[in-house]
């Protein structure tokens, strides 16, 4: 079994994008299930080196792994000298890491999967590709994501820009969820309650959205699962 494998019969604790919330992270990770975290594990808030260790503890005890987030495959990108788009977000989480931190960031970030599907549940960080259902994420190393990675780490751009500069997102991938099938997944802050947000699709399927603003002002949600 490798570090980022569910355990069979396990019992999970699914959470949502961490973004650098350690105080939270850590009331997440307080339990004796096997912790699926969704990615985007730093950036933003104000305790990202602590959160970074809190995880990457979790992987090598075999208690929990997290999925590949566009937030942490910037930061290995960052962190192994490749070409990126400067970000003060990420330099600030680099800031708050030694380096042994960062040789265990570079090397679990680039084996971390795109995707898990456990059943009739599919757990990724940006959004559902119809491929995610047949074939196990591919490796990924440090390269630029494409194709259903690219969606795994993104979701599905509109093709407009937004004021800030970052394309704006669609959730049309929602509708092409086959019934039965549950995607979890973060990424897209879509609450207005301070909830998980539920999004059922035209054929059927639903997707639950835990990004509820960790580390940006709101909170971090989490969902258990038998």
């Amino acid at each position: 079994m490798t570090r980022f494998a569910i355990p069979p019969g396990a019992r999970l604790r699914v959470v949502g994008d961490v973004h650098g919330d350690a105080t939270a992270f850590a009331y997440a990770l307080a339990t004796d299930r096997f912790v699926v975290q969704l990615g985007d594990l730093a950036d933003h808030g104000p305790e990202s080196g602590a959160t970074l260790r809190m995880m990457f503890d979790r992987v090598e005890q075999g208690r929990g792994l997290f999925l590949l987030g566009n937030h942490d495959l910037k930061l290995a990108r960052t962190l192994a000298g490749e070409p990126v788009r400067p970000e003060p977000v990420v330099q600030a989480t680099i800031a708050q890491m030694d380096e042994p931190l960062k040789a265990r960031a570079v090397q679990l970030i680039t084996q971390a999967p795109g995707w898990i599907r456990r059943g009739d549940d599919l757990f990724v960080h940006g959004g559902f590709h119809t491929e995610m259902l047949e074939h196990p994420a591919p490796p990924h190393g440090l390269a630029r994501p494409h194709g259903p990675m690219a969606r795994a780490l993104y979701g599905e751009p509109t093709g407009r820009t937004q004021q800030d500069g970052y394309p704006e997102r669609s959730l049309r991938w929602v509708d092409r969820i086959p019934a039965g099938i549950t995607v979890y997944c973060g990424h897209d802050r879509r609450s207005s309650d301070g909830r998980p947000y539920v999004r059922r699709g035209i054929l059927g399927g639903k997707a639950i959205f835990l990004d509820t603003g960790a580390g940006k002002g709101g909170h971090l949600s989490w969902i258990d699962l038998e």
